[in-house]
């Protein structure tokens, strides 16, 4: 578990970091311990919006014993966004910098693919992409639930929607029913047999990169 936290929010909420999707390949134990998850949503021959799918960027580190999977999204030419937990996935020489209170994580990539972004709106359905457990594209859909704003905060400070999504769609992209990129995931909280996924605005995310030192843009 981790807390999500928010410099000006009113509260604090405790939810589950989508932790790169793990697949153990040796010992039924050790996939246990690592939530011996499958995939989650449902696969997808590719991302319904066309300047998303030019940005979107699967995320994979493998060894003999395991592999890890993630997400990314160009939000600016040169420039993707995953979460900050997925920092193990990214190559240290492109990291441009870490949000200070939110688990986001900047780094450079050569496309300069622009994308169509939008706010999420509560009652509309979206639909979210991430990587499966053998690195194959998969998506959720759901509804937006809640949008929760921070106190002196120009942007949202985070969404939710009821969804399948897990583990390897740690920093992907959600799009709302026109393909508009609206969010990227960062996190969930099962709530009876329901899952609320917890995703991060696209205005939040924009609001924390102009956040980082000048230095290192």
């Amino acid at each position: 578990m981790t807390r999500f936290r928010s410099r000006s929010a009113a509260r604090k909420s405790v939810i589950a970091v989508f932790r790169p999707a793990a697949r153990l390949l040796k010992s039924c134990a050790l996939l246990f311990l690592a939530g011996c998850a499958t995939s989650s949503g449902v696969p997808a021959s590719a991302i319904s919006q066309p300047d998303v799918a030019a940005a979107y960027i699967p995320l994979h580190s493998g060894s003999a014993l395991s592999h890890a999977e993630g997400a990314a999204v160009v939000i600016a030419p040169g420039i993707a966004v995953t979460n900050g937990h997925n920092r193990n996935l990214v190559p240290p020489e492109t990291v441009i910098g870490q949000a200070r209170d939110y688990d986001l994580l900047f780094f450079r990539d050569p496309r300069t693919t622009r994308v169509t972004a939008a706010d999420p709106q509560i009652g509309s359905t979206v639909e979210a992409y991430g990587q499966g457990l053998s690195g194959d594209l998969r998506v959720a859909h759901g509804v937006v639930r809640e949008i929760r704003g921070c106190s002196g905060c120009t942007a949202p400070a985070y969404f939710t929607f009821a969804g399948d999504a897990g583990p390897g769609f740690s920093g992907g992209p959600v799009l709302d029913p026109s393909g508009r990129l609206i969010g990227i995931t960062f996190g969930y909280k099962n709530e009876g047999r329901e899952r609320l996924i917890f995703a991060y605005p696209i205005s939040r995310v924009h609001a924390e990169l102009s956040a980082l030192p000048e230095a290192i843009k």
